[in-house]
């Protein structure tokens, strides 16, 4: 592992933990509850505070701010937590929060995202591995994203809603219920508009299990899911429809995205 690198102008606050062969760039500010794994690097005027802990070879570049205050009236500074995981690439201007007392205390972030400039994570928040976030998306509170989620540009997710396994969502989408696994969501208030097609297919999906998954679309449609979705779970499916009937029974309070009439 190379040589840790601190430019002269960063400030390092006692009590920061730095991993071996970091490297921090000019301006960055690290603060006292900080640790760094192996291999981080801190491009330029990048401010880390809180109890964050960022994982193995993640890369933040200029500008962006991890770790503060959530954006919450009822935070009062209670101690919380910010933990991002693995290889990670934050661009510039990105905002995570650490978690509330009322979320549960921890915003988890998984390995291997990617988080375009200007998106947010906000407070209490669990994001997947592999997961998306494309350029000014806004993730509110408590939400949900598990693995191979993408988030198209300039999209807001409402709080608490739950997206599912390798969903996608359209640019300028305005998420306000949770999203199916494998769905395509696009629209400003958006619906339910199909598979998301690419993503199975780079993912390996067979032909059968994408037929099955069209099949399970169209019963749900008809009806409301969490009935339609408890019928059907009575029965033997392929891993993949039972991965969707099982999100839709998880424990949640919002409703889901529906394809249109």
């Amino acid at each position: 592992m190379a040589e840790t690198r601190i430019h002269p102008s960063a400030i390092i606050e006692p009590g920061a933990e730095i991993g071996p062969g970091c490297e921090i760039g000019p301006f960055c500010i690290v603060g006292p509850e900080v640790r760094l794994g192996a291999g981080v690097t801190l491009q330029s005027h990048v401010v880390l505070t809180g109890a964050t802990t960022i994982g193995d070879e993640t890369a933040i570049f200029p500008f962006a701010s991890i770790g503060q205050a959530p954006q919450d009236l009822k935070f009062k500074g209670e101690k919380t937590q910010l933990i991002i995981g693995k290889r990670n690439r934050i661009r510039e201007y990105v905002t995570m929060n650490p978690g509330t007392e009322g979320g549960g205390g921890i915003t988890q972030v998984g390995d291997d995202g990617l988080f375009m400039a200007g998106a947010h994570v906000a407070h209490d928040c669990r994001i997947g591995d592999r997961v998306i976030l494309v350029n000014h998306v806004s993730v509110a509170g408590h939400c949900v994203l598990e693995d191979d989620v993408i988030v198209g540009g300039l999209s807001g997710v409402h709080q608490f809603v739950r997206i599912g396994h390798g969903a996608m969502i359209g640019a300028l989408s305005m998420v306000t219920a949770d999203v199916i696994p494998f769905g395509l969501v696009q629209g400003p208030r958006a619906h339910l508009d199909g598979l998301n097609l690419v993503g199975l297919k780079r993912r390996g999906a067979s032909r059968d299990e994408i037929h099955a998954l069209r099949d399970l679309l169209g019963k749900l449609g008809g009806g409301a899911f969490r009935d339609t979705a408890r019928h059907m779970a009575e029965e033997e499916h392929p891993a993949k429809i039972r991965e969707v009937l099982d999100f839709i029974l998880g424990p949640s309070d919002r409703s889901f995205l529906a394809p249109h009439p």
